[in-house]
């Protein structure tokens, strides 16, 4: 019956893929129409249309990069003890820059008709043309020292139609169809579009790509081996290069090298998932400005983004440094108490579960399901405590002891965690010390806030209330700040 129902409204009102192209099909004819204005244009006119929609994207963000330049200046004017006014400058400066997002994207949604009728014409120039000849320009120069489809003759640059593509020649001969144009929207759209083999999906990202290149903030297209990346690099690379679009593949470069750094500064940028992810962490245990590689993301593309962001990502990207250590190093100086703070917890545990056996065998269900769920609290993967939970009917007692202590907002939940030196939450991913944790590990007369993640509004409205003078004022919020900073980190 649901099924007739369902087939019944889809006959009605088509399913959700055919409501989603139905919104597109008139810009499909946008686009073409464009295209049948382009044919009429010489090689060197076509060329200067990207050069004119770059500018057109440059002039509708230039009030707003005037305005973020001039907070930045004024924020270095600022002294370093005036804490409050810098901030304020720099939550401007965020708002912004989240402005300036918002506008690009409407910018470059109004320009989508001209810049894919651009990149179809171009498509279709190379594919009826042996040879396209322009003014050259110093990008050609340079091209034409190391690449073999475009030379220099005079003041002329000549692109070729075949080139290497992961060492196999291709001949250009692709134009876009319109359910490519559509495939071209929907990625440009943040979406998803389900392509089968052979429909064109590396051609279809040459759309969005060289539209969202238009801002010169940088495109990234992900692929799930270096293969793929390296040969897509080349195989649509002279498309974009023919406009003045650079494109680099971060695959052929080692990591930290001006050269990686250099092709993430290519307008568009290949490369393969991991390779990306491993350069995002490098970045995050850089020391300094100059040691980072990537610049801010702005747009990417992920080619089989099942593999990539479901198969792929099963496997966490995990990277270590080297970490100095001189005579006084926090992790050395804080192990000991830790070892014992853990080794304390196993004791009371073994315990625990030694009591709930012993008083759930003797009938006495409440005290021991209490024994068990503190056991559970204390060190929930204890190896003795799964092999008890698959004895019948304990995983239902513990469940009814936990029901009773989560229910009405946890209020009774500090008599379970009492004899606890530490809980762990594993739905949440949490572990926090209890008091008699902390008295443990801090009972050689260290500060017993040491371990207690600081209150920093709370700290800084004292601060507010006090008599001192602002200069001292602005001094102690900067160190709370710096401490609730360091706190988080930690």
């Amino acid at each position: 019956m649901l099924g007739f129902v369902s087939k019944a409204i889809n006959s009605l009102f088509g399913n959700k893929s055919d409501r989603d192209i139905k919104l597109l099909v008139p810009r499909v004819a946008e686009i073409n129409a464009q295209f049948e204005l382009l044919k009429a244009l010489s090689h060197d006119q076509l060329r200067a249309k990207t050069s004119s929609l770059r500018e057109r994207v440059s002039t509708g963000l230039a009030a707003l990069e005037q305005e973020i330049a001039a907070l930045k200046t004024q924020a270095e004017k600022v002294s370093s003890i005036e804490v409050d006014q810098k901030f304020e400058i720099y939550e401007q400066i965020d708002k912004l820059v989240k402005q300036k997002d918002v506008v690009l994207e409407e910018l470059l949604d109004a320009l989508l008709p001209e810049a894919f009728a651009v990149v179809k014409e171009t498509a279709r120039r190379f594919t009826e043309n042996d040879e396209l000849t322009v003014t050259a320009t110093e990008l050609d120069r340079d091209l034409a020292a190391t690449k073999d489809f475009v030379r220099i003759e005079g003041d002329k640059a000549i692109y070729k139609n075949r080139w290497q593509a992961a060492g196999t020649e291709v001949v250009w001969n692709m134009v876009h169809y319109d359910v490519q144009l559509i495939g071209g929207m929907v990625l440009h759209n943040g979406k998803i579009a389900e392509m089968a083999t052979g429909e064109g999906k590396t051609l279809v990202s040459t759309l969005p790509a060289y539209l969202n290149a238009l801002s010169g903030q940088g495109v990234h297209l992900v692929t799930v081996n270096d293969y793929l990346a390296k040969r897509d690099s080349e195989w649509n690379g002279p498309i974009f290069q023919f406009h003045g679009i650079t494109v680099d593949c971060i695959d052929r470069h080692q990591p930290n090298s001006p050269a990686r750094r250099k092709a993430y500064q290519a307008d568009i940028t290949y490369g393969t998932n991991n390779e990306f992810g491993f350069d995002y962490l490098r970045d995050n245990m850089a020391h300094t400005p100059g040691e980072l590689v990537q610049r801010k993301h702005h747009f990417a593309m992920v080619d089989e983004v099942d593999s990539v962001l479901i198969d792929d990502a099963r496997t966490p990207l995990i990277i270590s440094g080297p970490v100095p250590r001189g005579d006084i190093h926090e992790f050395q100086e804080l192990k000991p108490r830790i070892e014992r703070l853990v080794e304390a917890q196993k004791r009371f545990v073994n315990t625990a579960l030694i009591d709930a056996k012993r008083l759930i065998a003797a009938g006495k269900n409440e005290e021991g399901g209490l024994a068990l769920y503190r056991a559970y609290r204390g060190l929930p993967k204890s190896k003795a405590l799964i092999k008890f939970l698959s004895e019948s009917g304990m995983r239902a007692q513990l469940q009814k002891t936990e029901a009773i202590y989560l229910e009405n907002q946890q209020k009774e939940m500090h008599k379970a965690d009492e004899p606890l030196f530490f809980t762990i939450d594993e739905k949440n991913n949490t572990i926090e010390l209890t008091e008699k944790g902390i008295e443990l590990i801090t009972a050689s007369g260290e500060d017993t806030s040491f371990f207690i993640m600081p209150d920093v509004g709370a700290e800084v409205a004292e601060i507010e209330k006090g008599q001192l003078a602002a200069a001292e004022k602005a001094e102690r919020k900067q160190k709370q700040f710096v401490q609730g900073a360091f706190s988080r980190y930690v």
